[in-house]
């Protein structure tokens, strides 16, 4: 099931794509994303393979918004990311998700919900489905929405929750 709309929302697409995201908020979406990721990296950690991909994704993540690495990078980090969870538990794998969304963001900004919705399933899978635990953790990381970008993500939320698992739903 794909995360993203057939028909994009102009306010996640960067200016020099034809939208309206300022570069600014681009990177404040690509950190909030991040820290969903890393909310939950422990759960892909707890899986034992030793496989670096999704911690290595988040912080190639972060140097993107630093500015340190091309866009390239950061999207073809994703794709190390997702495979890292290929066969494992559902928390571990879709921790490692969460980080391939995550590090996706800098390539398409709409990728960041799919690491929030990610990053709930991985704590809801983790706590044995329990609806509470998809609620806390859609709780926290509404928290952490940086002002700047809170209603456009809030809003995105709303409009997307459906193709993202009903993630973001009361």
């Amino acid at each position: 099931m794909p995360i993203l709309p057939a028909q994009r929302d102009p306010r996640l697409i960067t200016v020099r794509r034809g939208g309206t995201l300022t570069d600014e908020h681009h990177r404040l979406l690509a950190g909030w994303a991040l820290g969903c990721a890393e909310h939950v990296l422990h759960l892909f950690d707890a899986a034992g393979t030793g496989d670096a991909g999704p911690r290595e994704a988040i912080a190639i993540g972060h140097a993107w918004i630093r500015g340190e690495v091309p866009m390239r990078t950061a999207h073809q980090a994703a794709f190390t990311a997702n495979a890292a969870g290929r066969g494992l538990p559902d928390p571990a794998r879709f921790a490692a998700l969460a980080a391939g969304q995550a590090v996706a963001v800098a390539h398409v900004a709409a990728h960041d919900l799919g690491a929030a919705a990610y990053a709930i399933r991985a704590v809801q899978a983790a706590a044995g489905g329990d609806p509470a635990a998809r609620l806390a953790e859609r709780d926290r990381q509404r928290v952490l929405l940086p002002l700047a970008v809170r209603d456009l993500v809030l809003e995105d939320q709303a409009a997307r929750s459906a193709i993202c698992w009903h993630a973001f739903d009361d």
